[in-house]
């Protein structure tokens, strides 16, 4: 039986996510492509107990997520009831809809027929009677918005989720969500864009802005660009790696020569702060305290302890991020 670390909350730092009394620890555990039936399902639950014993205390799904799509929630339900019943009250356990869970008219998008029936799907798939954060995964063009966040509103009314958050919307639609959401009396909580080094976006686009001034929380996906920002690619493309099995995600055509120059750049900086470069990259998009959490994904327990061996380090110099930036902006 599973015995959670004793001093589990030692070391990992924790951040209030935007106005809310909710804190996340710097780095959160994404279930994306780890966790489903080609994955031995004793490495995935040794990956959630090792990421609980280092503080790790949120895991972020989404219906879709697998393959195929809610397996991973459905791996998470049986990590749940084999390891961490005792500790359900000690985790933060989001999930999301938006993309496409199933075929016909009412399988995606932000309507509130598919929200709250996917909502409902998740729960059953991860034996909960709530999850802590819901969110509406994507902005649909096609439904009105007071639909979409009414549909979030109502389940926390049922008592079927804590918190709402929204992911992949841009700085207009969080401003209009959140007022949405605040005249209801569900305040947004949190926004999870893509973002990294090498896709600032939400700095660009002004959503980091807008959630500073709305005092909504941030968590980043795809810090590490799909292991680009790793040092998985400095000396070529692995067999075994992402970019050589087609993924949708990270192909061999987007590592040109001028990006893994970058890349090795990067990495030198990295290694002069004692850091590989993945550590840096997260240490870099949990810098100044500005964004909530960073979601890692992990294959094995060593990798996840790699990642988190990077808030120990969040600190940077000018003359660091000067450097970064000319590699990255040049």
């Amino acid at each position: 039986m599973y015995t959670a670390h004793p001093d589990r909350y030692a070391d990992m730092p924790y951040r209030r996510t935007g106005r809310s009394g909710l804190k996340l620890p710097a780095l959160s555990l994404g279930l994306w492509h780890n966790f489903g039936p080609d994955r031995p399902a004793e490495t995935q639950r040794a990956i959630l107990r090792r990421a609980f014993d280092l503080g790790v205390t949120h895991f972020d799904l989404a219906n879709n997520y697998g393959p195929p799509p809610g397996a991973a929630e459905s791996a998470l339900g049986e990590a749940l009831k084999a390891d961490f019943a005792p500790y359900r009250d000690e985790l933060v356990i989001s999930t999301k809809a938006g993309y496409l869970m199933w075929p016909g008219a009412y399988g995606e998008w932000g309507s509130r027929k598919y929200l709250l029936s996917s909502l409902d799907q998740s729960l059953s798939r991860m034996g909960l009677d709530h999850v802590d954060i819901f969110y509406s995964h994507r902005f649909d063009p096609d439904t009105p918005l007071e639909e979409t966040m009414g549909a979030l509103h109502t389940a926390v009314q049922q008592g079927k989720a804590l918190y709402v958050g929204v992911s992949n919307y841009n700085a207009e639609q969080t401003r209009e969500a959140a007022r949405i959401l605040g005249e209801l009396g569900t305040p947004l909580l949190i926004n999870q864009p893509r973002y990294s080094m090498l896709d600032r976006r939400p700095e660009d686009e002004g959503l980091m802005d807008a959630l500073d001034e709305l005092q909504v929380g941030s968590i980043a996906y795809s810090p590490l660009e799909q292991g680009v920002l790793t040092s998985r690619y400095l000396d070529g493309i692995p067999e075994d790696s992402r970019a050589a099995s087609d993924s949708p995600f990270l192909n061999t055509d987007a590592l040109t020569e001028e990006l893994v120059g970058r890349l090795r750049a990067l990495a030198d900086i990295a290694s002069a702060r004692g850091q590989s470069l993945a550590q840096m990259a997260l240490s870099w998009v949990l810098r100044g305290g500005r964004l909530t959490s960073a979601l890692v994904g992990a294959s094995s327990p060593r990798q996840l302890e790699n990642s988190v061996a990077a808030t120990r380090n969040l600190d940077f110099s000018d003359e660091e991020l000067t450097r970064i930036d000319a590699i990255v902006k040049a």
